[in-house]
């Protein structure tokens, strides 16, 4: 963090919190160029502080955040900003993703879409139907950015965005003025779907937190004008979710319901009422053009910056199409789309790439009486973390029969937070670099070890912790060992 940043973000947290901060561990960065720090003092109180340079895309944030909590939306409340600086403090909600709920249910019950998967999924649509009725009444549109609605212009963005970085960089042969007629063709089809609603633009398991059991929302500053089927498709249809088609199914009947409810319920005109033959009319074509906005994000990121665990949702996103084209064809005429799609869905070049080999991580807790683990896959090593400087349980008699799996222990640790978020949150991204690195380049294993005096409680914490997030947050083979048990 740069001097400048640091200052203003400590004032910021000093205006909130009455004192004066004491640890900042900066976020591993996302997709964007924001910059995200979790702040914290003596008193154990947390905040998130943003630094972002479009001031634009901030203001938009920080207007929906404030519309959004108005109108009973969890959303992270803002502590304070100094928008001239680029700079935002707001409410800190944890790590745990609706994504990484989502792989953590799924890994520990055989890959099932369980029933407790399922209701946390119908109370996020719930929250999505608050969002496009009380929040569209309550949101300033005038602060939307870059475009005031998902228009034909922003609509046309995006198909170019999937032309370009997805059909040209996968070599995909087309007719580019036959595409082009189809694109104007499917876009008129679009608008003829009210779109007068708030659309939060990236609606998906990634940009919903999981707070005490309850779903809470970030990452809506491309908010804007729309039609109600967009988000709901970009949830269902989220590539790396895999979500099976008949919950898909259903999570839209429960939505369809839901919504149906939340539109009479805050009408305040007869224009206000639900037209659920038109909703589903529509509803496949926005599915469509929201698996190819993504498939352009895949291509762009993973054709033409070389990140290569991008390119691992295409096969989810194909398979999304193809189910599309199969079952619910467009009642348009767009012969030269349709071509162009089913032939990425048949793809041999495209379809493989779902069997190319994954980076393997090993992750390890040792005890340094045995000696650090050797690493068998001809590499060399990789990382060795010294956990000897954390707080011990096993000083304490309650605690040595146990392990860092145990409760208890985890418990204990929690009562620790600081000191263990400061060492773990600069692990992870060191050990980011590596995996993002590793996949881009087709490297096969990477060893991440853990140690401490007895390889019991503090290497074996450290271990899963850094396993589990690992697993949430990237497409690789993560195994897990624990030497000392």
């Amino acid at each position: 963090m740069t001097d400048q940043i640091n200052n203003i973000l400590t004032e910021l947290y000093h205006q909130w919190s009455g004192e004066w901060p004491n640890h900042y561990t900066e976020l591993p960065p996302s997709g964007s160029s924001r910059r995200y720090f979790r702040i914290s003092g003596n008193d154990g109180r947390t905040a998130i502080g943003v630094y972002n340079a479009d001031r634009k895309e901030n203001e938009a944030f920080l207007s929906f955040s404030r519309s959004l909590r108005q109108a009973g939306v969890n959303v992270p409340e803002i502590y304070g900003e100094e928008l001239a600086y680029g700079a935002y403090l707001q409410q800190d909600l944890g790590d745990e993703t609706l994504y990484a709920k989502l792989t953590n249910e799924r890994r520990d019950n055989g890959g099932a879409f369980t029933d407790s998967l399922k209701e946390t999924y119908k109370s996020v649509l719930k929250a999505l139907t608050v969002i496009q009725t009380r929040g569209t009444q309550a949101i300033d549109f005038d602060k939307c950015y870059p475009r005031a609605a998902f228009d034909r212009q922003s609509m046309m963005w995006d198909l170019q965005y999937f032309k370009y970085y997805f059909l040209k960089l996968s070599h995909i042969v087309f007719d580019e003025q036959a595409l082009e007629n189809d694109y104007n063709k499917l876009m008129d089809y679009l608008l003829e779907a009210r779109h007068d609603y708030f659309l939060y633009r990236d609606f998906q398991s990634r940009n919903i937190m999981i707070v005490d059991g309850e779903p809470w929302f970030i990452d809506y500053q491309g908010g804007r004008r729309g039609a109600l089927q967009y988000d709901v498709a970009s949830l269902l249809y989220d590539a790396k979710a895999d979500i099976p088609q008949g919950i898909r199914d259903e999570l839209l009947a429960f939505y369809i319901t839901e919504l149906g409810k939340a539109i009479e319920s805050s009408a305040s005109t007869d224009k206000d009422t639900f037209d659920k033959k038109a909703f589903e009319s529509h509803y496949y074509a926005y599915v469509l053009i929201r698996i190819m906005q993504a498939m352009g994000a895949y291509g762009y990121r993973g054709f033409f910056e070389q990140k290569a665990h991008f390119l691992k949702s295409i096969p989810f996103a194909l398979a999304n199409m193809s189910s599309i084209i199969d079952n619910h064809p467009l009642p348009i005429d767009v012969p030269e789309l349709m071509r162009v799609l089913t032939s990425i869905t048949t793809s041999e070049q495209l379809l493989s790439i779902a069997s190319t080999t994954k980076l393997k991580v090993s992750v390890s807790s040792f005890s340094y009486k045995h000696g650090i683990p050797t690493d068998n896959s001809g590499n060399g090593g990789g990382f060795v973390f010294d956990c000897r400087a954390l707080p011990n349980p096993g000083r304490y008699e309650k605690y040595k029969h146990l392990t860092g799996r145990d409760q208890e222990v985890i418990e204990f640790f929690a009562e620790h937070k600081d000191k263990m978020e400061e060492f773990l949150s600069p692990v992870k991204q060191i050990v980011a670099i590596s995996v993002e690195k590793y996949v881009e380049r087709g490297f096969t294993n990477l060893m991440i070890n853990f140690g401490c005096t007895g390889g019991q409680h503090r290497s074996v914490y450290c271990a899963e912790q850094t396993a589990k997030w690992i697993s949430e947050n990237y497409d690789v083979e993560v195994t897990l060992k624990h030497w000392e048990h």
